[in-house]
């Protein structure tokens, strides 16, 4: 199983935060690491501020030599499809071929209004376009064009340049980077990463539904005529570990969670008790975990899972 580390900077974390919680994930010898894309706090002052999520992945892309990075989620509404291409694959570039892209269609309308975003009341269909778009641009031969006329973008005798490093994961004769497609409806977003993903990722949900919407996304799959095997299925869940209860009370008031319910939803208690939740979702198909790192200053909780919980887990 893949463990992968998960931040919310928005939350509050300057660049210098982000880097630091990077360099002990790759020290540390987890998978990767992902940032949220947002730009408004969802509780606390936030400060000192948002930062960008491409602007910082650039960054980390020099400063880190073997993690994969990525965003968990984009939203479609922040960038135009041509010029979100344009960043993942300069990115990608930058790390040597480490970056991949999760998409989602946006959902927070408060942080559209506070920096002036349009927040449109029908955002799939965008969604869709810039998944066709971006990969679209992405595997255009190098030497011919791509032109898109959609209901919400056109495009014209576009040279589809830069290319990423990496080949699409779905057609490696073509150049592309995995992209991830995550939600919990039950037909349309299944069909989606059917079409688009190399990964299917649930974020937050309730545990004992995962199973169920790992067959949905299957039968997806099935149906346009795709191997189920060749979709990764993932999880994010909150991460609150301690060595004893006492510890893990401190570690769940830092970020106002109640011990009870971080049990019940996410990856928590003590280090065999993350053992045993990981197993579980090993077993119902999950290959691969995001643990939601919320205190960015508590790095000894990433060295706690590294020592205590990922030597145990399947495949380890």
């Amino acid at each position: 199983m893949d463990l992968r580390i998960f931040t919310e900077p928005q939350q509050g974390a300057t660049y210098d935060d982000v880097l630091a919680v990077a360099r002990a994930t790759e020290d540390l010898g987890f998978d990767a690491f992902f940032r949220s894309d947002h730009y408004l706090t969802m509780g606390g002052d936030g400060l000192p501020g948002p930062t960008d999520a491409w602007t910082t992945l650039a960054g980390l892309a020099r400063e880190t030599s073997r993690i994969r990075l990525g965003t968990l989620v984009s939203s479609a509404t922040f960038r135009y499809p041509g010029v979100l291409a344009i960043q993942v694959a300069q990115v990608d570039q930058m790390s040597g071929g480490r970056v991949e892209l999760g998409l989602g269609a946006g959902w927070f309308a408060a942080e559209h209004a506070a920096y002036g975003i349009p927040f449109p009341a029908k955002r799939f269909g965008i969604l869709t376009e810039q998944l066709e778009i971006v990969t679209g641009l992405w595997g255009t031969p190098v030497g011919e064009t791509f032109d898109h006329a959609g209901e919400h973008y056109t495009l014209t005798d576009s040279p589809a340049l830069p290319k990423p490093v990496q080949r699409s994961p779905l057609d490696p004769s073509r150049a592309g980077v995995p992209v991830i497609v995550g939600g919990g409806g039950p037909t349309r977003t299944p069909r989606l990463a059917a079409r688009f993903a190399a990964e299917y990722n649930q974020a937050f949900p309730e545990v004992a539904s995962v199973p169920g919407r790992i067959a949905h996304v299957r039968a997806a799959c099935v149906e346009a005529g795709r191997d189920p095997e060749t979709l990764v299925q993932s999880v994010a869940l909150v991460l609150c570990v301690g060595r004893d209860e006492a510890e893990l009370a401190r570690r769940a008031s830092a970020i106002g969670r109640e011990v009870p319910e971080l049990r019940a939803n996410g990856v928590a208690g003590t280090p065999d008790e993350a053992v045993e939740r990981l197993t579980w979702l090993a077993a119902h198909g999950v290959e691969r975990v995001y643990l939601q790192v919320l205190d960015l200053a508590d790095l000894e909780h990433l060295q706690l899972v590294a020592e205590q919980v990922a030597p145990h887990l399947p495949g380890a």
